[in-house]
């Protein structure tokens, strides 16, 4: 397993790279990366983490699309903003999706930190979404979730992952002021 996680760490660091660029092909190459992360997650029993690459794969193709098709007049997209209201909804996602599934997987399964783990699932999930929509403030809540991952990964021993958490930490930081620099005059940045 240990070669499929390095090639899931490859595909991973070049994917985010490329979503930092806004380049399309960022989708096809996470798709590639979130595809072996279920095998890499299924040994290490962290399903709800498994879970969460088997919702990315339907993501990929999704943010794929609209990258490409979901802007003015069905052109290219560009980048927005959350309002404050739809932060205050995303948070209040966040907390009963973290409880519920936490809740969930400590009940139901042998998940190791069940609720840690729902934690970053559920906030990868809401910024993953909000990539596929090109909104700033995913890379912030893309933060937290590497923050997050990088505890939970050493703990588990998945040392090339946690490494690419660590680098995913760094790209989100850059993504997030890359991405500002691109927002439309008439937004606030």
């Amino acid at each position: 397993m240990a070669s499929i996680e390095l090639i899931a760490t490859i595909f991973g660091l070049l994917c985010v790279a490329l979503t930092v660029r806004q380049h399309i092909a960022c989708w096809p190459t996470g798709l590639i990366m979130v595809s072996l992360y279920i095998l890499i997650f299924h040994q290490a029993r962290l399903y709800s983490d498994m879970g969460l690459q088997v919702v990315y794969v339907f993501l990929q193709i999704y943010g794929w699309y609209h990258w490409l098709h979901g802007g003015r007049d069905g052109g290219v997209l560009i980048v927005s903003r959350l309002s404050g209201n739809a932060w205050l909804l995303w948070l209040g996602i966040a907390a009963v999706g973290t409880v519920g599934l936490g809740a969930s997987m400590r009940y139901y399964t042998d998940a190791a930190l069940p609720f840690w783990d729902a934690a970053t699932t559920v906030l990868s999930l809401i910024a993953q979404w909000l990539m596929a929509r090109k909104i700033l403030e995913s890379w912030l809540i893309w933060v937290t979730v590497d923050v997050l991952s990088i505890g939970i990964y050493l703990v588990k021993g998945l040392y090339p992952t946690a490494v690419l958490y660590m680098a995913f930490l760094g790209l989100a930081t850059l993504g997030f002021f890359a991405w500002r620099k691109t927002l439309p005059a008439l937004q606030p940045a």
